[in-house]
């Protein structure tokens, strides 16, 4: 009897932990394609920038701002009518991919911004005495300077979207989160919840830990 619940609970936390990884996976990519245009055009777009463009700037930055400021829970919840339209459901690992998405990229794109003002205003004034086109400065300048800060960046949204996951168990998301409060929790099962938390930490190290050496790879180039 006791192998038998042990075969099953290492099957739930495997099928959690493919779950965890799709969502989070999924979620993480869309984040980047969406933040990080996002954070190039909230550079460009600040007064004195090379589109500057203040009113569009504060608008866009309220947005961003807006969003980052509201609870991870609460935005699952007020996004139900909007994930049910995008993916015909509310619940799942599809339907956890959207919240996830849409809390992330505002995040992503507030520190992908930090790095890109960071780069030296030096080069791209000489960039553009050179003759370069703003899209060769994007390309050629800003981002290539500023990746190791991108990267960084990228890994600590990927670690807070981890957390976000679990979190998403609690509407039904699927996940490690949602094995944590069904079979630990709510069966009051420790075995569970101590093996969930041990591949949560296992996960969001590994995540740092690849992250970490990639932006020092970057950095010694």
């Amino acid at each position: 009897m006791l192998n038998a619940i042990s075969d099953i609970v290492i099957e739930r936390l495997l099928q959690g932990l493919a779950d965890t990884l799709t969502m989070v996976g999924l979620s993480a990519g869309l984040a980047l394609l969406l933040g990080l245009p996002l954070a190039v055009f909230l550079v460009l777009s600040a007064p004195g920038a090379l589109l500057a463009s203040p009113r569009l700037n504060r608008l866009l930055g309220s947005l961003v701002n807006g969003f980052r400021a509201t609870p991870f829970i609460i935005l699952l919840v007020a996004l139900f009518p909007f994930t049910r339209w995008v993916t015909g459901t509310t619940i799942g690992v599809w339907a956890a991919v959207v919240p996830l998405t849409i809390s992330a990229t505002p995040f992503f794109a507030r520190i992908a911004e930090v790095g890109l003002n960071e780069v030296d205003k030096g080069l791209i004034e000489a960039a553009q005495a050179m003759g370069c086109g703003r899209w060769h400065i994007i390309w050629h300048v800003l981002l290539p300077e500023a990746l190791p800060s991108i990267v960084a960046g990228f890994t600590i949204t990927v670690v807070s979207m981890i957390g976000a996951s679990a979190m998403a168990g609690a509407v039904g998301a699927g996940g490690l989160g949602d094995i944590a409060i069904r079979y630990g929790y709510q069966r009051f099962d420790t075995q569970v919840m101590v093996l969930v938390i041990v591949l949560l930490i296992a996960l969001v190290c590994s995540v740092q830990f690849a992250g970490d050496r990639w932006v020092r790879h970057l950095r010694s180039r």
